[in-house]
C-alpha cells in the first residue's frame, strides 16, 4: 500500500500555502513510493508536475490520482521513458516545456535494487543499477540543464545511505549512490555560478518502501526500530518534507550537502543487515561455490 498525502499536509504542516504556486517540477521516478510521495507535496503546494516513467500504466494511474490533489496544479505523465537513454528524456524535457512553458525544480529519483550477494550478482545486473541510478541521474539533469540555466532552478538526488559503511547484498546500489553523491557534488560546484543548486536527500529506513520489504525481513521490524536513534522507521512525509525545504526559498543558500532522512540511523550502521550478517550471506556464498 503506498503512503499517500492529503490536504493534511498544507492544513497540519509548516508549509506556507502555494509557495510553489506556478512552479514546474519534472521528476524521475515519479510513480514510485518515495518519489510519488516528494511529488505529491509540491502538487498540494502549488507546483505543476511531470512525472517521468517506464511503466505507461502507473504513471498514468498515479499522475490521475495527484490531479485530484489540487484544483490549481496540472499532472503531466510522461511514460515509456527510460532514464537510461538519453534521447528519450530530451524528449520527455521537450513536453513538459510545450506543457509548461519551463523547468523550475528537478528530482531525479529513479532507481533499480535487488537483494543479492557479491557472489550471486552478475555484471550485467550490476551494471544495470549503476546505469538506473547514476547513469540515470546524469541524464536527468543534463537533459533538464538549458531549462534550469533559464529559472536558476534547482536540483534534489534521491540517494541513500547504504555507502556510508559496508552493507552485505548491497554492493551495486551502494556503489551507484555514492556515485550519486559525488555528482550532486560535483554539480553544485560547477553549475553553482549560475545560480543553479544541487543536492541529495539520503533516504534511510522509510516504513512502506520496497527497501524495507526487502532488506527487512517479517517479524525483525521492532529489532531494527531498536537500532534507530529515534525509535522509529522513518515516514515518506519524512521525505516530503525535506524535499520542500531544499526546494523552498528556506534553503536558498543551501547548496552542495546530503541531508540523511534517516532518524540518526547511518550513524549507528547498518540497520537492515544485522539478521543477515554473517550466517545468511556465507550461506548464499556456499550455495554458489
Amino acid at each position: 500500500m503506498v503512503n499517500t498525502l492529503d490536504s493534511s499536509f498544507v492544513e497540519n504542516g509548516p508549509w506556507k500555502p502555494d509557495i510553489f504556486k506556478d512552479k514546474v517540477v519534472f521528476v524521475t521516478g515519479g510513480s514510485g513510493t518515495i518519489c510519488r510521495v516528494q511529488t505529491e507535496a509540491m502538487v498540494l503546494l502549488g507546483a505543476h508536475a511531470a512525472i517521468v516513467g517506464r511503466n505507461e500504466a502507473k504513471t498514468i494511474a498515479a499522475a490521475k490520482e495527484m490531479s485530484q490533489l489540487s484544483c490549481s496544479a496540472s499532472i503531466l505523465p510522461l511514460t515509456k521513458v527510460d532514464v537510461r537513454n538519453f534521447d528519450q528524456l530530451q524528449r520527455a524535457v521537450e513536453k513538459t516545456v510545450e506543457q509548461f512553458g519551463k523547468i523550475d525544480y528537478v528530482i531525479a529519483g529513479a532507481a533499480g535494487n535487488f537483494i543479492a550477494d557479491f557472489s550471486h550478482l552478475s555484471p550485467n545486473a550490476f551494471k544495470s543499477v549503476i546505469d538506473i541510478d547514476l547513469l540515470g541521474s546524469f541524464n536527468t539533469v543534463k537533459a533538464c540543464f538549458p531549462e534550469l540555466v533559464k529559472t536558476k532552478g534547482s536540483v534534489v538526488f534521491v540517494s541513500a545511505t547504504l555507502h556510508y559503511s559496508g552493507v552485505p547484498f548491497q554492493s551495486h546500489v551502494g556503489a551507484a549512490k555514492a556515485g550519486v553523491d559525488a555528482l550532486s557534488n560535483a554539480l553544485a560546484v560547477e553549475l553553482g555560478p549560475l545560480g543553479i543548486r544541487c543536492n541529495c536527500i539520503a533516504p534511510g529506513p522509510i516504513e512502506g518502501t520496497e527497501g524495507i520489504k526487502r532488506l527487512l525481513p517479517a517479524g525483525l521490524e521492532s529489532r531494527a526500530i531498536e537500532q534507530i536513534p529515534l525509535q522509529r522507521l522513518g515516514t515518506t512525509r519524512d521525505i516530503a518534507d525535506s524535499t520542500v525545504y531544499l526546494f523552498s526559498p528556506a534553503s536558498s543558500f543551501v547548496n552542495g550537502t546530503v541531508t540523511a532522512v534517516d532518524g540518526g540511523a547511518w550513524h549507528i550502521g547498518s540497520t537492515f543487515s544485522r539478521d543477515m550478517y554473517p550466517k545468511q550471506l556465507l550461506k548464499s556464498i556456499k550455495s554458489k561455490l
